[in-house]
């Protein structure tokens, strides 16, 4: 019933909220009667404030087209790889006519983003993508809001999301080889449980995994929301925060906790800062403060949009995560798609190198929350483990803003260039064999498995070796004339340079 009373409220206010649009433009106009009043401007400001007060917020785009590296323009192009019931897989193409900047992005790590289904859409991360494309193949998960999906798709559950990141990670690496991951805040859980059950199965795991404040250990520095989620029982979240889905939207009666409810608890958690936020707004606009009145929008426009999460994988999280731990006490199951359970055991990840981020102020993930994934993946050796803490960084600040850019994204970068290697040529249709069957496959090489291919690369991190690598490469290619993958892959050094717009197709 409170889904439907809110969207009835919603309903009525949306008439007045365009009307003090409409007021707004005309106070702020000078040729109208009405904005050579004398006080105009604060009217003006004051329906503007309004406006953004009752609006409904939709789902923002990232609006990435272009990115400038080392003065080189590169055309972004967005596209959808994997289409699933409850995300999408979306792709950040890049295109380039300088044949350097082509070669250069061919050679980049391919990363996924795994972004977090825990209220805001994945374009709250747009700034992490945008620093990413950088120097990386960027891949990230674009979750749907769940009362969007119809009740015919089925239920959506924590155990789906991690063979949702399962299934991503193999995409990816059927195009490169392997990929790096990077998960933000709320994934970090699902995917070490991802990368856990791959390992644990003999499949070839990311080279790397970047971790950054999530919840691996919620016991640890609790904050407000851990001493939300550990207090309250089970069936106190399912009777007071899940309501079903009215019936004007796709997904008419599906359980869900709907967006608005998770925004009043992003609020409630610091109401002074909101309310001296919009005043400085307010006051930006009488002032004529026009750069920061755009900041103050563009923030708000991301924050204030928000989507509904299916009812089964939000309960599902509180208890795994909040009041179980079952990761860190070893007694996660995940069903697969086939509905076996399978244990999640990070000790058996093995060649994938792990980087935890924690911002020294972050509120929502406290301190040594997600650093404590290092004490769980005793199977990844020290050399390959790294913790960074970025100082005065909060929750956002770890991925959004100028500390990300300057203080995070450099560590983030080498982290993953220190970690990466070109896969064997013979092992690039691997995972997709491997996808299939579920089950580790040996190498072409008798007596090498899939777990000493992925080790044997780690071992050149020197520069010279570094350097050396991709022409032994090129000599093992040249061997293999029967693997059609690389036929493709090499078919592109010896074409023209006129044709490089057409070959970035091929892996920028």
């Amino acid at each position: 019933m409170l889904y439907q009373l809110y969207e009835t409220q919603r309903s009525l206010m949306e008439p007045f909220s365009d009307l003090a649009a409409a007021a707004a433009k005309v106070y702020a106009n000078p040729q109208v009667p009405a904005g050579q009043n004398p006080f105009s401007q604060r009217i003006s400001a004051a329906f503007d404030l309004m406006h953004r007060l009752g609006k409904d917020y939709e789902k923002p785009e990232f609006g990435l087209r272009t990115i400038n590296v080392d003065g080189v323009d590169i055309a972004i192009h967005e596209r959808i790889e994997t289409e699933k019931p409850f995300c999408q897989l979306r792709r950040f193409k890049r295109f380039s006519d300088d044949p350097k900047m082509l070669e250069r992005m061919k050679n980049q790590p391919a990363v996924l983003i795994v972004a977090p289904l825990s209220g805001h859409y994945a374009t709250l991360l747009r700034d992490t993508v945008k620093s990413m494309l950088r120097d990386h193949k960027v891949y990230i998960t674009d979750w749907k809001n769940a009362r969007l999906v119809p009740m015919a798709e089925g239920e959506f559950h924590l155990d789906d999301y991690v063979n949702y990141v399962q299934e991503f990670i193999r995409h990816v690496q059927g195009k490169y080889g392997n990929c790096h991951v990077m998960s933000v805040c709320q994934p970090t859980v699902p995917v070490l449980a991802a990368v856990s059950l791959m390992a644990s199965r003999g499949e070839t795991t990311p080279l790397s995994m970047v971790m950054m404040g999530g919840p691996i250990d919620a016991r640890k520095s609790p904050t407000a929301v851990n001493n939300l989620a550990m207090t309250k029982s089970h069936s106190w979240f399912e009777n007071n925060v899940i309501y079903r889905v009215p019936s004007k939207f796709p997904g008419a009666g599906r359980r869900v906790y709907p967006g608005f409810l998770q925004h009043t608890g992003f609020v409630a958690m610091n109401p002074d800062h909101h309310a001296k936020s919009h005043y400085d707004y307010f006051k930006d606009l009488i002032k004529g403060d026009g750069a920061s009145a755009e900041a103050h929008r563009k923030f708000y426009d991301e924050y204030n949009a928000v989507l509904d999460m299916d009812a089964d994988y939000y309960l599902e999280t509180i208890r795994v995560v909040f009041q179980d731990f079952a990761l860190v006490n070893g007694t996660w199951d995940v069903r697969n798609p086939q509905g076996k359970a399978e244990r999640v055991r990070p000790q058996d990840i093995r060649t994938t190198a792990l980087l935890s981020v924690e911002g020294e102020l972050d509120d929502i993930s406290g301190s040594g929350q997600t650093q404590a994934v290092h004490s769980i993946c005793t199977g990844v050796p020290k050399t390959m483990q790294r913790h960074y803490e970025c100082k005065g960084a909060g929750h956002y600040g770890i991925f959004s803003g100028s500390r990300w850019r300057d203080m995070v994204y450099p560590q983030v970068k080498a982290f993953i260039l220190a970690h990466h290697h070109d896969t064997h040529p013979e092992t690039v249709a691997q995972p997709a064999l491997k996808a299939a069957s579920r089950v580790a496959k040996p190498d072409a090489a008798p007596g090498r498995t899939s777990k000493t291919k992925a080790l044997a690369p780690a071992k050149a991190t020197g520069p010279a070796k570094k350097a050396a690598k991709p022409k032994a490469q090129t000599a093992v290619a040249k061997r293999a004339t029967t693997a059609k993958p690389q036929a493709r892959k090499a078919a592109p050094t010896k074409r023209p340079a006129s044709n490089a717009v057409t070959e970035s197709s091929q892996g920028a």
